[in-house]
């Protein structure tokens, strides 16, 4: 590991008991900065309301950390945003967001279009598919933000389990991120959740970040970060333990393909000779090929985009 990054461990990665709550209200009190939470959503109706309702009772009614909740549902066929309604926050509908632009699939093109219907000068990421919930997933990453001026991202770092497989939860973190970052990005080895969908950022430092609009969102910001605003300004928060719906094996693997994409990407920003990923399932006649599209499209700093300027101006 780089003497960077073990000073940088030392340095920048902490525990949600590092920052007492009060200490970060008071922080926020008296930098006047807003915070905002968003969860991206798709078919989550058994999680996102549990996840609302705690945001809500821990960090709004109990505490004024967070001044607003925003759900985006990006074509839910259950009862995801009347769920997520119910329990309190505000849903958007990732189609009625800068409706010139026709939407994609995908996790990174939700939280892209969220920082249209946001107005927090903190924004903080939650996955929806969460199940028991802390508040201190929101809270442990937004403190640093709020106490040191010199932080611009935040991840939350986490054990993951595997059913009851301790520490097994990251497969695509562990067989595809991590050795991309150590051998490409080696100053982003430090990050133990490099792909995790909790975290945090000033949305002065989003607002200028291209977005991938797939599964590429999390590796891509990292790197995009680093070179724009330096490893220092980086940092993790250990919040416990993650628990959440886990993928199949196929699905991880599109969603390798995917992360692969972006750090060739952003390693070369060559041309990608063949960007379909095929894997196999058997049906009736012998295993059969199944041939995925792997996610071409970025979206490009928020900053760039008309609607937005025009929304910071007003």
């Amino acid at each position: 590991m780089l003497n960077e990054v073990e000073r940088w461990l030392s340095t920048r990665s902490w525990s949600t008991t590092d920052r007492p709550l009060h200490r970060i209200l008071a922080a926020k009190r008296a930098s006047g900065q807003t915070v905002s939470v968003v969860l991206p959503a798709l078919n989550e109706e058994e999680t996102v309301g549990d996840i609302v309702a705690v945001i809500r009772h821990d960090l709004m009614e109990q505490v004024p950390l967070v001044d607003e909740v925003v759900v985006v549902d990006s074509g839910s066929t259950d009862r995801t945003s009347e769920v997520a309604a119910a329990a309190g926050a505000r849903v958007v509908h990732r189609d009625d967001i800068l409706p010139r632009l026709p939407a994609v699939p995908g996790k990174g093109e939700v939280l892209w279009r969220s920082l249209l219907v946001t107005t927090g000068d903190i924004v903080c990421f939650i996955d929806a598919d969460l199940k028991e919930f802390s508040s201190d997933f929101v809270s442990g990453i937004v403190g640093p933000l709020l106490t040191d001026p010199g932080v611009d991202l935040v991840k939350a770092m986490y054990d993951r389990p595997l059913g009851s497989a301790a520490g097994q939860g990251g497969r695509v973190t562990e067989l595809m991120a991590r050795p991309l970052l150590n051998m490409h990005w080696p100053q982003l080895a430090g990050f133990v959740q490099p792909l995790g969908g909790e975290y945090a950022a000033r949305r002065s430092l989003l607002e200028r970040l291209p977005f991938p609009v797939g599964y590429g969102i999390e590796l891509g910001m990292l790197v995009d970060a680093l070179h724009l605003v330096g490893l220092d300004a980086l940092a993790q928060v250990d919040v416990g333990v993650r628990k959440h719906r886990h993928q199949d094996g196929q699905a991880l693997g599109r969603m390798s393909a995917a992360i692969y994409r972006t750090a060739q990407l952003r390693l070369a920003r060559g041309h990608l000779i063949r960007p379909v990923l095929t894997q196999f399932e058997r049906g009736a006649e012998g295993f059969e090929p199944r041939t995925y599209s792997v996610d071409l499209e970025e979206r490009p700093p928020m900053a760039e985009i008309a609607e937005y300027a025009q929304r910071r101006a007003a």
